[in-house]
């Protein structure tokens, strides 16, 4: 199940097509430069010698969706007695909301509120199992996360391929 669907697929599904339209215009971009995109960083590199940059742009803004996904379970995970949408609102205030239109920051106020309770999308999440080894692997999940989401951040920060 989609991590969004849990969280109300309906009222996020702005989210989901974010996330998904940039997974596929970075998976575009790499399938039709095969040999110059090995990594993420060679794409961006080979799409920035041949003036291009719409690869780039859909990995920005999907670097972004990735930092505050992370910055907000996060931000759950360090404080157990927020509820998440206060966890999502850190999040988005820190990660996204500088990008975001006036317009945009409403729509998003509208979702963050729509966010189950904290008990309801843990119980749901460890589908059925053990909440507690949930919250371990999560943590593990989110370390990983955590240092790709810095390291491409970096990465195109440093080169001026985008500011996530």
């Amino acid at each position: 199940m989609n991590l969004f669907d849990l969280l109300g697929g309906a009222v996020f599904a702005f989210v989901q097509t974010d996330l998904r339209n940039n997974i596929a215009g970075v998976r575009a971009r790499y399938n039709t430069h095969e040999s110059v995109s090995e990594t993420l960083e060679n794409l961006v590199q080979a799409e920035a010698q041949e003036g291009e940059k719409h690869g780039t742009a859909c990995l920005v803004r999907l670097t972004r969706g990735l930092l505050f996904t992370c910055r907000a379970l996060q931000n759950a995970q360090e404080d157990r007695n927020a509820e998440l949408r206060v966890c999502f609102k850190r999040a988005y205030d820190v990660v996204l909301r500088h990008h975001h239109s006036f317009i945009i920051r409403s729509v998003v106020s509208v979702a963050i509120h729509a966010v189950p309770r904290r008990s309801e999308f843990f119980t749901r999440i460890a589908e059925g199992g053990s909440v507690e080894k949930l919250d371990a692997e999560l943590a593990k999940w989110l370390t990983a996360l955590d240092a790709l989401a810095i390291r491409l951040s970096a990465f195109l920060k440093d080169g001026n391929y985008g500011h996530v």
